[in-house]
Formats: structure tokens, sequence, C-alpha cells
């Protein structure tokens, strides 16, 4: 089954952007405007169990590696090669993807997040639970939705990103249904498995990774280094001040400054 997908800018894709946990395509939208600006064409994938993409009975990372090479294969033939740019658990995706399909990859944008368990995720629990706890059949306007959900989840940004997630569901017996675009009870039963990164042996990447943390996150941390490495040769580390984990949000200008002259290269 197909992913969604959203084309930015004209022509060819030049980049393919992977979103985090809860997150959806359109989450990179701004960045890939400025890029196409800079003539990059980009292309914005849901990845599955998320936004408007398909849902699965396992959270498997290798897997939605696969997936996403195999839609690179379709769309653009046998030639494809992109720059792919992923966060947090898109990260891990991307990585996955340029350890397992290097000729589809040209260059590699790994944004905060490390080949290694993140145990940061535990962070996601509350949210979840404050998810799984909102009434949707008794709910009438999506103010009314963000109301409920700030007695469990303090920061309105926060409160916005898994709201994006919510969507109006309208029939001929209801006309106020809501439902999750996203596969709620898979991802929240399997934190542990998000969080996890898979034996991947021997194998390297030899091309050009542009590795990038958010000063004030903790995902990327100096024991993450060595096997980063050792994975990916290449890699350059580099740090966007003021930024958190949602590097994209927190310092939009500042990362496209940065993304800009690796991937124009």
């Amino acid at each position: 089954m197909a992913l969604f997908s959203q084309l930015v800018g004209d022509g060819r894709p030049d980049v393919v952007f992977l979103h985090g946990l809860f997150g959806r395509g359109k989450n990179w939208s701004g960045i890939a405007r400025s890029l196409a600006e800079h003539g990059l064409a980009s292309v914005l994938f849901d990845l599955p169990d998320h936004g408007r993409s398909h849902w699965t009975e396992t959270f498997d990372y290798e897997r939605m590696a696969d997936e996403v090479a195999d839609e690179l294969r379709l769309r653009m033939g046998t030639a494809a090669s992109v720059s792919l740019v992923g966060h947090s658990m898109g990260g891990k995706v991307a990585m996955l993807l340029a350890l397992r399909h290097p000729e589809l990859v040209r260059r590699l944008v790994v944004v905060d997040i490390a080949p290694d368990i993140s145990d940061q995720l535990r962070t996601s629990v509350p949210l979840v639970k404050a998810m799984r706890e909102l009434d949707l059949d008794s709910l009438t306007s999506r103010g009314e939705a963000e109301r409920r959900l700030a007695v469990d989840v303090d920061d309105p940004a926060v409160r916005q990103f898994l709201l994006q997630n919510l969507k109006r569901t309208r029939t001929a017996e209801n006309r106020n249904g809501w439902q999750w675009e996203l596969n709620l009870d898979l991802l929240g039963d399997h934190l542990d498995d998000v969080a996890a990164w898979p034996n991947v042996g021997e194998v390297s990447y030899a091309g050009p990774v542009l590795w990038v943390g958010g000063a004030d996150s903790l995902y990327i941390r100096p024991e993450h280094y060595q096997p980063m490495r050792r994975l990916f040769p290449q890699v350059q580390l580099v740090w966007i001040p003021g930024a958190g984990h949602w590097v994209h949000a927190d310092a939009p200008a500042e990362l496209t400054a940065t993304l800009l002259p690796f991937l124009a290269d």
C-alpha cells in the first residue's frame, strides 16, 4: 500500500523528509518551501501508522525503511537517488534506509537522534495517556479538545502538535464525530520498540552524512559519537543553538541555513 506523500517545489524531487513519532510529512512543509526557493524540490512522506498512510499490526524499523525504499524506486525508477532527511523516529528510518539501500541515498541528514536506544521517548508516555483519555464521543470542537488536553499537557506547542492528528469524521448519524488520524493503540503499546535500535551488524554507509542536534536536547550524547562514526564514517555533527528535540519547529531558519549548503553540494 502506497505511503501518502506531498511534493513541494517543481521537477524531480531532490530531498525526501521523514517525520518523527506522532508527526506527519507536513511538519516539514515550511523548510521544504524554503528549499524550493533555492531550486530543491522535496517529497514529504507520512510514515506508516501516521497521518494519511496505512496502519500496520507491528512496529518494525527495518520494514519501514524498506517500504520507503520501495516507494522511492516506484516513484523515481531505477535511477532513484535522493538526499534523505529524517527526524527522531524518521531519523532512525533514514539511517536504516541508507544502510540497507545505499544506492538510493545520495546524502543523509539525521536530525536529533542516534543509532541507539532513545531513553528520552519515555516522555511520550503521558502524551499517549492524555490522547487515549480524551473522550472523542463527547467532543464538540477542536478548541474543546485542546482545553481538555491542557489538563495533562502543559505546553501549548505540544498540544497543537498532538492535535494535528485529530480528525473530524462527519457521518449521517453523527456530524460531530472525531478520531485520531494515527495508529494510537499500536504506537502507544510499542513505545519501547520506537525507542529501540535494531542490530545492523557490520554494515556502514559511505556517503556524506550531516548529523544535526538541538543544543538543548539530550537525544544525542557523547557515547553516541563512536557508533555513529562506525556506521557513517563521513558524518559531521552540527548543533543548533536554542533548539530542543523538535529542531525544525524550534529553529526553522537556522536549520534551513544549515541544510542548504549540504543539500545543494
